[in-house]
C-alpha cells in the first residue's frame, strides 16, 4: 500500500520544493516526489528531512530537575552531578525503564525526532547483580520503541572499569559493569533478537569512552560490530582529558584518531575539549561529532568548536543525553548561540552556500544524525526512509515565511510545539502535535513519577 504526502512546500534533497506531493511505500521507504494532483492521504503545510536523536540515556530523564541544588562544596560540576545520578539509579527496575524509555521517546517524536540511538549502559540490577535474561534491560528499551514507533539505534555499551589505572567499579557504576565474556554474550543475544523487530531497527556498540574500556574491551567491541555504528564519550571534561594525558600520553580524540580505525561509523560524543589540531582532524576523518549542547551546558561541559568543525567539513548529530529537556530546536538554537557567546559574532554556523543560519544548522545535524544512527534517512529523496516531520504554516512564528525564513524563524524564535506531524518510515506516529500512544504513555510515567520521588 502506497502513502501520499502533498505539501505546500517541501525542503527535499535537491531544494525546497512547492505544492509537491510525496509517495512512500509499505516499506517505509521514498518512491516518489512529484507535482501535488490534490489526491493525497495527508496535506501539510511544511515537510521536512526529520532527524535522529544521536545520544540518549533514557533514564536520566526521570531525574530532570533533581540535581539543582548545590552540594557541599562551592563549585558544583559533572562529577557531582554524577553522584546523583548514580543514586538515582539505583531505584530503577526494569518495569520502570521501559516506562521512562518509552516517555522519552514519545517526547522526542513530539518535539520532531524520528528516530534515536540509546546508549544504553544500565544492564543490571542494583549491586550489580545480572538478571536472569543478561539483555533484561535493552529489551525494555526495544519494547518501548515498538509502542512509540521511533526509528531506533540500540548502542549496548561495555564498561569495564572505574578509570585508566583499571581500578574496580564501585556503587552505582556496578549496574553498568561487564566483563569480555558477559558482553560478547549480551551483544550475540541482541543481534538475534533483533531479527523480530523493525527492519529499520540497528545495532551498534558502544565502548563507554578510553577511561571505562581497556585495550581488550575497545577489540572486542569493534569486533562484535564490524558494520555498524560506534559511539564513544571523549573529551568531555578537562578531568577526563588529564587522566587520558596522564596514562594514554595523549589527549583523547587525538588518541582515538592515532590509534582506532576512526570513519564514518564512529560517533564521537561531546569532544568539548578538543585543541583546533584535534578539531580538523575529526573533521576530516568523517566521523560524526555528536553534540548536545542542552546537557552540555547544563553539566558545564564547555562549548563545541562548531565554527571550526564544520568549516572543514565536518559531520555533526545532536543528541539530548541527559534528557534533561528535550526540545530539537532548543538543542539548535544553544549550539550556534553557544558560538556567538564565545566569538562575540553573529550567524556562525552558515557557509557561501548556506546563508540561512537555521537551514543550515537543520540540514548538517539530520544528515549527520543519519549517519551515526546508520539510517538511511536525514534527506528527501527516492530511495530514502520517510523520516518526515510537518510544521504548522498556520503558527504567528511562520506565518507569510518561505523556504529558508521558515527554518531561521522555527529555530530561533519558535519552539517545538509547531511540529504537527511525524513520521519514522513511513510509521504516522506524531498526528496534530501529539503522539498517537500519548495517553497510555503518559499515563504510566506521571504514576512512575509520583512513586519514584516518593522514595527518594
Amino acid at each position: 500500500m502506497t502513502i501520499e504526502i502533498s505539501a505546500s512546500q517541501m525542503l527535499s534533497a535537491r531544494g525546497w520544493l512547492h505544492d509537491a506531493k510525496i509517495s512512500i511505500d509499505a516499506e517505509g521507504y521514498v518512491v516518489d516526489i512529484a507535482p501535488n494532483d490534490g489526491q493525497c492521504d495527508h496535506s501539510v503545510g511544511v515537510l521536512l528531512p526529520a532527524m535522529g536523536n544521536v545520544h540518549s540515556h533514557s533514564f536520566q530523564r526521570a531525574m530532570a530537575g533533581l540535581a539543582e541544588r548545590r552540594g557541599p562544596t562551592a563549585i558544583d560540576d559533572f562529577w557531582t552531578w554524577r553522584k546523583v545520578m548514580y543514586r538515582f539509579l539505583e531505584l530503577l527496575s526494569p518495569d520502570d525503564i521501559e516506562v521512562i524509555a518509552a516517555q522519552v521517546q514519545m517526547e522526542m517524536m513530539e518535539a520532531g525526532y524520528a528516530a534515536q540511538a540509546e546508549f544504553h549502559y544500565l544492564h543490571h540490577a542494583p549491586g550489580g547483580k545480572i538478571y536472569d535474561q543478561l539483555d533484561e534491560t535493552s529489551l525494555r528499551h526495544f519494547k518501548a520503541a515498538e509502542l512509540t514507533g521511533i526509528g531506533y539505534t540500540h548502542l549496548p555499551v561495555l564498561y569495564m572499569q572505574g578509570g585508566l589505572d583499571g581500578r574496580p567499579l564501585e556503587g552505582g557504576q556496578t549496574r553498568f559493569g561487564c566483563d569480555l565474556q558477559q558482553f560478547s554474550d549480551l551483544y550475540e543475544s541482541l543481534a538475534a533478537r533483533l531479527g523480530g523487530m523493525p527492519d529499520d531497527f540497528k545495532l551498534g556498540v558502544a565502548p563507554h569512552s578510553l577511561r571505562a574500556v581497556s585495550s581488550e574491551g575497545m577489540e572486542l567491541a569493534l569486533s562484535l560490530s564490524p558494520i555498524g555504528p560506534i559511539h564513544i564519550h571523549a573529551a568531555e571534561q578537562i578531568g577526563e582529558v588529564r587522566e587520558v594525558v596522564e596514562i594514554l600520553g595523549s589527549r583523547p580524540v587525538r588518541w582515538l584518531l592515532d590509534h582506532m580505525p576512526v570513519d564514518a561509523r564512529w560517533c564521537l560524543i561531546h569532544a568539548t575539549q578538543m585543541e583546533p589540531e584535534e578539531t580538523l582532524a575529526l573533521a576530516r576523518s568523517g566521523a560524526v561529532a555528536g553534540i548536545c549542547p542542552i546537557t552540555e551546558a547544563n553539566l558545564g561541559d564547555g562549548i563545541f568548536d562548531g565554527h571550526r568543525f564544520l568549516g572543514a567539513g565536518g559531520m555533526i548529530g545532536i543528541g539530548s543525553d541527559s534528557n534533561v529537556r528535550i526540545g530539537l530546536t532548543e538543542e539548535l538554537r544553544m549550539l550556534e548561540v553557544s558560538q556567538r557567546l564565545r566569538d562575540g559574532k553573529r550567524s556562525i554556523l552558515t557557509d557561501d552556500q548556506t546563508l540561512s543560519n537555521g537551514r543550515y544548522l537543520y540540514e548538517r545535524a539530520a544528515r549527520g544524525s543519519a549517519r551515526a544512527l546508520g539510517r538511511n534517512a536525514g534527506r528527501i529523496e527516492v530511495g530514502a526512509l520517510a523520516d518526515f516531520i510537518a510544521l504548522d504554516l498556520n503558527s504567528p512564528v511562520l506565518g507569510a515565511l518561505r523556504e529558508d525564513a521558515i527554518l531561521d524563524a522555527w529555530i530561533f524564535a519558535g519552539t517545538d510545539d509547531i511540529v504537527t506531524h511525524v513520521w519514522s518510515a513511513g510509521r504516522h506516529m506524531v498526528r496534530d502535535g501529539a503522539h498517537v500512544n500519548r495517553h497510555e504513555i503518559q499515563a504510566a510515567y506521571s504514576e512512575l513519577n509520583v512513586r519514584l520521588r516518593g522514595r527518594l
